[in-house]
C-alpha cells in the first residue's frame, strides 16, 4: 500500500507552503498545512501503484531541476501538486481519462482550494490553467512554465533501464483489473503516438533526456509488439489470461 501522508517526505509539506505562500497565499500557515496533507492523503489513496507519492516528489524534484527556465516556479510546483490530485484506475475511468487521473477534475479542485488560501485569482486560475494542459500530455507552444510542467511529469520516461521497468511494473499493478491483451494494445498505442513526436520534451533542460527516453519507448514497444504476437499465436485460453 502507498505511503500515508505521515510517511511523505518532511520537505514535502515545507515545499507546499513555500509554493503557496510564495504564490501570495493569505490564509494561515495551519490551514495551509492541513490542505497540503490532504493532498498527500489524495496520493497516498490504496488505488495507487504508480501516481503516489514518490511520483508526485519525483515530479517536484524535475521541476526543480527545470526551475531556471520558467516564469513562474511556485505556480509550476502547485500545478505539480494538483496534476493527478484526482485519480480512479477503474477501468471503465482509466481508459477515458489518459491512464486515471483526471486533469480536468483536478484542476477544479486546484482553483477552490487556492482561492480558498488566498491566493490570487490570476494565479490560482494559471495553476488551473497548466494542470488542464496535461490533459494532452504535451505542452503549449511558447508557454515555458507548461513545457517545464509536462517534461517533468514525463521524466520518468528518461530513467535508467532499471528504474523504468520498475515503472513498467508499477504501472501494470495499477491496472492489473484490465486483461493482459487489452492493457499491452492500449500501452502500444500510447508508446506509438509518442515515438512519432517530432520531440518528447520541450523546455532545453529537458531535451538533453529524449535520447535515453526514446531508447527506453522503443524497446518496450519491440517488447509489446512481440508479446501481441505471441498471445495472437497462443489458443484463446491462454490469450485471454
Amino acid at each position: 500500500m502507498p505511503p500515508g501522508s505521515a510517511d511523505a517526505p518532511q520537505w514535502l509539506l515545507s515545499s507546499w507552503v513555500r509554493s503557496c505562500t510564495a504564490a501570495g497565499a493569505t490564509a494561515p500557515v495551519a490551514d495551509i498545512q492541513r490542505v497540503g496533507n490532504a493532498l498527500l492523503d489524495r496520493w497516498s489513496e490504496p488505488c495507487r501503484v504508480y501516481h503516489t507519492v514518490r511520483h508526485l516528489a519525483d515530479v517536484l524534484s524535475r521541476v526543480d531541476e527545470l526551475a531556471e527556465e520558467t516564469h513562474e516556479p511556485d505556480l509550476v510546483r502547485l500545478a505539480a501538486w494538483y496534476h493527478g490530485a484526482i485519480f480512479n484506475a477503474a477501468s471503465n475511468v482509466a481508459y477515458a481519462a489518459h491512464g486515471g487521473e483526471d486533469e480536468v477534475a483536478s484542476a477544479a479542485l486546484a482553483r477552490e482550494e487556492l482561492l480558498g488560501l488566498g491566493v490570487p485569482d490570476r494565479d490560482a486560475e494559471r495553476v488551473t490553467s497548466l494542470v488542464t494542459a496535461l490533459v494532452r500530455h504535451k505542452s503549449i507552444p511558447q508557454d515555458f512554465d507548461c513545457a517545464v510542467l509536462c517534461d517533468a511529469d514525463m521524466g520518468i520516461l528518461a530513467t535508467e533501464p532499471q528504474r523504468y521497468k520498475a515503472y513498467l511494473e508499477d504501472i501494470r499493478k495499477e491496472y492489473e483489473h484490465i486483461p493482459l491483451r487489452d492493457y499491452l494494445t492500449a500501452r502500444h498505442r500510447i508508446l506509438t503516438k509518442l515515438l512519432g513526436r517530432k520531440a518528447l520534451y520541450a523546455s532545453p533542460l529537458g531535451s538533453a533526456w529524449e535520447e535515453a527516453a526514446r531508447q527506453n519507448l522503443g524497446a518496450e514497444a519491440s517488447r509489446i509488439a512481440k508479446e501481441l504476437r505471441r498471445l495472437d499465436a497462443a489458443p484463446p485460453s491462454a490469450a485471454a489470461s
